[in-house]
């Protein structure tokens, strides 16, 4: 594992501002529960009429949070003219970089594509450099996929990306990835406990500046599992290991995000917060203040959780 200490200087891993998306059409997105074992078609149907405006609710609650925080949000609605019932998971479409670089990312499910949106860069270009848009969305002519910082976990730091190998993560994208922005691939293989492969590294995954919340026993080859604690521990990374239950409460869905008077917060959702034992909360609460609010709504249909619906903004400020 070769560790870049020349990024550290230059790269923060958190950022305080953030882009979320508002949802107008959200609702069960039958075209990608095969690969998310996270999505509730029960929970779905018993709310079907009522979802959309749950959501909101729940949305806006968290909004509410982040802001009394001090988080500096760049918040977009969706609009009714398109069916976009994902568009709240927005991290998965795009992500924003410090060198400047915006990256469009190809998506699995076709229904999901249309949530690029080139005017949302655009609306961002007002207030941050944008000086390039690298688009990997031509592989989905190809079958091959990247959801973005679902299918990549990044430690931005030290330019690392944990990737676990699913039907929505392939090693051709990666790579492509990895050299557009000059990223060290650690990819790996990671299934539950009935070896469903994850669809996504980013619920099993979060990675702080100093600490690492993971579930290593989903990862089943004992070589990738010590690669992975490895490159942890050789970028100084406090390890906090979650279980399968935990996982499935999305214990692993969380992200570190900061104000602008550099609190550091680790955002969650309440079942996230609620499936943590004390001395996990405790060890967190050691490197930030925890921020929950109940996302139940979101989570039981969409099948992800608070860290999905927040896309890092680190490009430059004009």
């Amino acid at each position: 594992m070769r560790v870049i200490t020349s990024s550290a200087q230059i790269q923060p891993q958190s950022t305080s501002r953030i882009m979320m998306i508002r949802p107008v059409r959200f609702g069960f997105n039958a075209e990608t529960a095969e690969s998310n074992e996270f999505q509730q078609p029960s929970f779905a149907l018993s709310t079907h009429e009522t979802a959309g405006d749950l959501a909101k609710e729940e949305f806006d609650l968290m909004i509410d949070q982040l802001k009394k925080a001090g988080v500096d949000l760049h918040v977009f609605d969706d609009n009714e003219d398109i069916l976009r019932p994902d568009a709240v998971f927005s991290n998965n479409w795009v992500s924003f970089h410090q060198s400047g670089k915006v990256v469009l990312y190809p998506m699995m499910a076709e229904n999901r594509r249309a949530e690029r949106r080139l005017d949302i860069i655009e609306r961002l270009k007002e207030d941050f450099k944008i000086e390039e848009i690298i688009d990997l969305s031509y592989f989905e002519e190809q079958g091959k996929f990247l959801e973005g910082t679902g299918s990549m976990v990044l430690d931005r730091r030290y330019k690392i990306a944990y990737a676990c190998l699913s039907p929505r993560t392939h090693p051709e994208v990666l790579e492509a990835f990895a050299e557009a922005l000059g990223y060290e691939i650690v990819a790996f293989s990671a299934s539950d406990e009935n070896g469903k492969p994850v669809y996504h590294t980013n619920v099993i995954m979060c990675v702080g500046d100093v600490f690492a919340v993971v579930c290593l026993e989903a990862i089943k080859d004992p070589d990738e599992r010590q690669m992975v604690r490895a490159a942890l521990e050789e970028t100084k990374k406090y390890i906090v290991e979650i279980t399968f239950d935990q996982v499935r409460h999305f214990a692993g869905n969380m992200l570190m995000v900061r104000n602008n008077k550099s609190d550091k917060f680790l955002v969650m959702s309440t079942q996230a917060y609620d499936s943590l034992t004390s001395h996990q909360r405790q060890a967190l609460t050691d490197y930030a203040r925890i921020l929950h609010t109940d996302l139940g709504v979101i989570e039981g249909n969409g099948g992800g959780s608070a860290r999905c619906m927040m896309t890092e903004i680190h490009l430059p400020r004009k």
